[in-house]
């Protein structure tokens, strides 16, 4: 009897504890977003693979997991700067196909995925750190993110 109420009076103590709340997904998103940490990668392209990891997981609707189609609908090169703390400090387009729709999805995904896990500090130079990543976008609106993209489909 007593092992039962044990085992209840730690059930009801970690189900407090829970980030999670009523309809699952801001909760979700919240935590993910709260807890960051700091960065893992010693080199700036483990750091990259991190970043888009991060913002894939982040922006998963909009994310799609097969190899990305033989014609693109769009590639989009953004330039995006952060602080030694993982802040967003600013987001450019660099390259485009004037795609306005696509150029705001990967501008809006960066700043979706905001903060990110703080740099090693020997990555930040003069108190930021300045990132190229490249979104791949199919004819549905969804990309990849070339870090992590798998190859493209040939014709």
């Amino acid at each position: 009897m007593k092992m039962r109420r044990l085992v209840l009076l730690c059930s009801c103590v970690l189900a407090a504890c829970s980030t999670s709340t009523p309809g699952g997904k801001k909760g979700d998103e919240a935590a993910k977003k709260a807890d960051v940490g700091s960065s893992r990668a010693f080199t700036l392209n483990g750091y990259k693979r991190e970043l888009a990891l991060r913002i894939s997981e982040m922006n998963a609707s909009k994310v799609y997991t097969d190899r990305p189609q033989a014609l693109l609908r769009s590639v989009i090169v953004l330039k995006y700067s952060l602080n030694a703390d993982g802040k967003l400090l600013r987001s450019d387009v660099v390259r485009s196909n004037h795609d306005k729709v696509t150029e705001n999805i990967a501008l809006a995904s960066i700043s979706n995925s905001a903060p990110f896990p703080k740099p090693s500090s020997f990555l930040v130079k003069n108190g930021k750190l300045e990132i190229t990543e490249t979104w791949l976008f199919n004819n549905d609106g969804r990309f990849q993110l070339r870090t992590i993209a798998q190859p493209q489909m040939s014709e």
